[in-house]
């Protein structure tokens, strides 16, 4: 490997494992402002609470049984798929255990808003060094190409079954939850576009006026009907 593919290679992997690190604050941010949370912490949020785990073990534990499901739909995980699952909860029950619940409404929406932009900054941190797709989005993608259903409906029914399980398990849902539902696209999009990587380094053709969007290789509307 030359010196070039070396730093490019070290540069990916700061920038996975960066991101993975940051969205891990970001969940536990978002849960200690307690105005809401993203479906999936709903979920994991309401299994913690019966289950006597922390919301990160939690959190892997789900992970885990999300990737089970991949067998079926033969989808193949890569590196940034396993370290998606064991990092972001770590990192979780560590920020958890470091950041106490703030008691002032003033200081709690400000922090909601906070973690949410600290999500999409962290989302297009890690799937732009394309190491594979995370747990979830790997499940949407593989029930879209086994059902021929776009990728829209898909995830729109995995997060209101993800949702509705996850809040009659007592999980937290909220302003914070419509927030981030309805920002976390257009702001994720803005980041994947920031840290896409210079075609000239990926090697890759950029059509005119494109920008230089990048997502994970099941993303691309070449492949999938959005």
């Amino acid at each position: 490997m030359s010196a070039s593919g070396g730093s490019h290679l070290a540069r990916r992997l700061v920038q996975l494992y960066g991101g993975l690190t940051l969205y891990g604050i970001s969940c536990a941010l978002q849960l200690r402002a307690g105005l809401g949370l993203a479906p999936w912490d709903v979920l994991n949020q309401g299994i913690a609470r019966h289950s006597g785990l922390s919301v990160g073990t939690a959190t892997i534990l789900v992970g885990v049984a999300v990737l089970l499901l991949w067998i079926p739909l033969r989808q193949r995980p890569g590196l940034g798929t396993v370290s998606n699952v064991l990092l972001i909860g770590l990192v979780m029950d560590a920020t958890l255990s470091l950041v106490p619940a703030p008691g002032s409404l003033w200081v709690r929406v400000p922090l909601l808003l906070f973690s949410v932009v600290l999500c999409a900054l962290a989302t297009g941190l890690y799937i732009t060094p394309r190491f594979g797709p995370g747990p979830r989005d790997g499940l949407m993608t593989g029930l879209h190409r086994r059902t021929g259903r776009s990728v829209r409906l898909v995830r729109t029914c995995i997060e209101i079954v993800v949702l509705a399980t996850g809040y009659l398990l007592g999980g937290t849902v909220g302003v914070g939850t419509v927030l981030f539902a309805a920002a976390i696209g257009p702001l994720s999009q803005l980041f994947l576009r920031l840290f896409a990587p210079r075609p000239e380094v990926r090697g890759e053709p950029v059509a005119s006026g494109t920008g230089a969007l990048v997502q994970a290789p099941e993303m691309r509307t070449g492949s999938v009907r959005l």
